[in-house]
């Protein structure tokens, strides 16, 4: 996933904060002794009645790229996810729920009738498990999502009917998948969902069970602006004609607040519960956002108000290649916190811990919420693109996703840090989990908030950063991409029922057909225009204490929309539950700004700003450059729905247009 930047650049944490390594399943290394090509016994087995798991062979494995097949004596771990009861009811439920054109609108289920009506049987629990004992496997874990087992490659080929080979990737490393699609016998195909640890990209991480200490410090260098504009930086010389402002020092709950609309509604999101998941759980935290809250005009935190909910053990800490680097997390939790209190100051929060940046436990913390109904609101900055995420996981996360759309939650999704993804992929795409169609995908924005929190303009973030020419009399326009809002076309979701006939068809046809197009909604985004933040660090002199320094990234904008979805849900007096369909049904109307990559008619918006080059003092000098606005990569904000920005971004109408008539 990914997380947004502070100034430097940031991956969106979790699976990236946005992803580290987000495959799961088997965790030995592999051996070299190959298994046998198929045979008659597998062939056999083929011809049998079965039903295939879609996404279980991922695009990488190739046969170009094939090494050879698996020690039919390899040991592998993987989770079969369990499809429940009432299945073909699911969606068609979901939908009506979620749509306000249907006469189920808001008819929500508890989380006990969800569980009643749709968890697995016994019965279909006991046939899994007997299935998968008499292809060798042992079941090692099991509850209501997914059985856990632990068995042999043959005794996966026998399972799912597939050989195991390796594959060797681009990056030059060798993981093993299954040579063709899994597949389930019919008997038991409407009791298994999907399966994972087939594949073993990444290879296995590490174990440990206890949280590093602050992350290395993070300092800005001045001068600022106190709001958009208000600083010219004389002192450097003029781009596009005209002298530039120096960076905002961070906007404030405040100025954000009036920004949007919020100030004056008398909106609080009281009443209202959001939970915000991420990998890990900064041991600073509660006391980072009181902190911050005093020092930043924010309403102080109640008690009881933030409250946490975190796996029972923490596992792929450390900063290897297989690991999560849980100390870069902490930024990620504390900037959601403190983004949705800023715009939701009594609404109640509850903060859940997945126990790595692994899909695995992330689905762990999704479910968590549905099973418990811990909130209406959920937000989650993070994600990947869209092609290094497992496919056969799709299937899994939507299931959460429409379970918690019967009960009236709904899910908010960072779309990305990269733009279209090629300058840090090689490949145009969207990212994940943003791109499924039952999760509400947050893209952004850079703000101009004037004197006093005055909304200004919006354009589509998209930044390119110009250095100063050598003699430091020019800036060397027009400087190297350096991150914007995540969007595009889905290559494998297909387009939702709620973009037809908003998307345009030159978007949800970019890929052949019609897919899914990110982002919905947008909110600021761009971190030289961001937010300030304040958490805990820990500093070149061994020092660990409070700091803060402007952070943007759609891992601000998704916790400010969730904000914004709070104090929505308190004007209407009930649940909002899954919110695209809403959100589309106001699209072209005064609720949405409809942001454009030139709202002044200009071809040239940028700040100028000073970084420190060891990050944190001007020691080892400080570095000037020339940060531009509104150049998403290959993706860009238009007139009406876009690729970058959605729909727009909310005005104070967008509130009201949910309150009770």
């Amino acid at each position: 996933m990914q997380n947004g930047e502070s100034g430097r650049a940031r991956s969106r944490r979790g699976i990236s904060p946005r992803r580290a390594a987000v495959a799961i399943g088997a965790t030995l290394p592999l051996f070299a002794a190959a298994l046998a090509a198929a045979g008659p016994a597998e062939a056999a087995q083929a011809d049998t009645a079965r039903a295939t798991l879609s996404g279980t062979h991922p695009n990488w494995a190739k046969s170009s790229a094939d090494q050879g097949g698996v020690s039919s004596s390899t040991q592998l771990t993987a989770r079969v996810y369990l499809a429940g009861r009432d299945q073909a009811d699911l969606a068609a439920l979901a939908e009506q729920v979620s749509d306000p054109s249907s006469a189920s609108y808001r008819h929500y289920l508890t989380a006990a009738q969800v569980k009643q009506r749709f968890e697995p049987s016994a019965g279909q629990i006991a046939a899994v498990r007997s299935w998968l004992t008499k292809a060798g496997f042992t079941v090692t874990g099991a509850n209501s999502h997914y059985l856990t087992v632990r068995g042999s490659a043959a005794a996966a080929q026998t399972a799912f009917a597939t050989p195991l080979h390796n594959y060797r990737t681009s990056g030059g490393a060798t993981y093993r998948a299954p040579a063709r699609t899994a597949s389930v016998p019919a008997s038991i195909a409407g009791d298994v969902l999907s399966v994972t640890g087939l594949n073993d990209k990444p290879t296995k991480a590490t174990h440990q069970d206890k949280l590093p200490g602050p992350a290395a410090a993070f300092v800005n260098a001045g001068p600022f602006s106190s709001y958009y504009g208000q600083n010219p930086a004389t002192s450097e010389p003029k781009a596009f004609g005209q002298t530039q402002s120096w960076t905002v020092k961070g906007y404030t709950g405040s100025q954000l607040r009036s920004a949007y609309g919020v100030t004056g509604s008398g909106l609080t999101g009281q009443g209202v519960k959001v939970a915000v998941i991420d990998a890990y759980d900064s041991p600073t935290i509660d006391k980072d956002v009181r902190t911050y809250a005093s020092r930043n005009g924010d309403q102080a935190w109640g008690g009881g108000q933030l409250t946490h909910v975190d796996a029972a053990k923490w596992t792929h800490t450390g900063t290897d290649s297989n690991g999560c680097g849980a100390s870069g997390w902490y930024g990620e939790q504390t900037l959601d916190l403190e983004a949705v209190h800023a715009i939701a100051p009594k609404a109640g929060v509850t903060y859940v811990g997945a126990a790595s940046c692994y899909d695995a436990d992330l689905v762990d913390a999704l479910n968590t919420v549905v099973d418990n109904h811990l909130a209406d609101i959920v937000s989650n900055s993070w994600g990947e693109p869209e092609a290094a995420s497992d496919p056969s996981l799709d299937a899994v996360y939507n299931q959460t996703f429409m379970k918690g759309a019967l009960e009236g939650i709904g899910f908010y999704f960072s779309s990305g840090d990269n733009g279209d993804e090629v300058a840090n992929t090689g490949t145009k795409q969207s990212d994940m989990p943003a791109s499924l169609s039952w999760v509400t995908a947050v893209g952004g924005t850079s703000l101009a908030a004037g004197k006093g929190g005055r909304y200004e303009f919006e354009t589509g973030w998209g930044t390119g950063m110009a250095p100063l020419s050598a003699d430091g009399k020019s800036w060397q326009l027009p400087g190297a991409f350096h991150g914007g809002a995540g969007g595009g076309t889905s290559a494998r979701t297909a387009e939702p029922f709620y973009q037809r006939g908003v998307v345009p068809s030159s978007l949800s046809g970019a890929n052949g057909g019609s897919n899914r197009v990110v982002p919905d909604i947008a909110a600021v985004a761009d971190p030289n225009t961001g937010f300030l933040e304040g958490i805990t660090q820990t500093y070149p002199d061994g020092s660990v204490k409070y700091g803060e320094y402007r952070i943007g990234g759609t891992s601000l904008a998704c916790p400010l929309i969730a904000g914004i979805q709070a104090l929505a849900q308190q004007a209407a007096g009930h649940p909002l539950g899954f919110a695209d369909p809403a959100i589309y049904a106001r699209y072209g109307s005064r609720t949405y700004h409809d942001v454009t990559d030139h709202p002044l008619g200009s071809q040239g918006l940028a700040v100028v700003r000073n970084d420190y080059n060891n990050t944190v003092d001007a020691s080892q000098g400080i570095t000037t450059t020339l940060r531009t606005l509104g150049h998403d990569a290959s993706l860009s904000a238009t007139g009406g729905y876009d690729d970058v920005t959605g729909v727009g971004s909310p005005t104070a109408a967008y509130l009201w247009s949910y309150a009770r008539h």
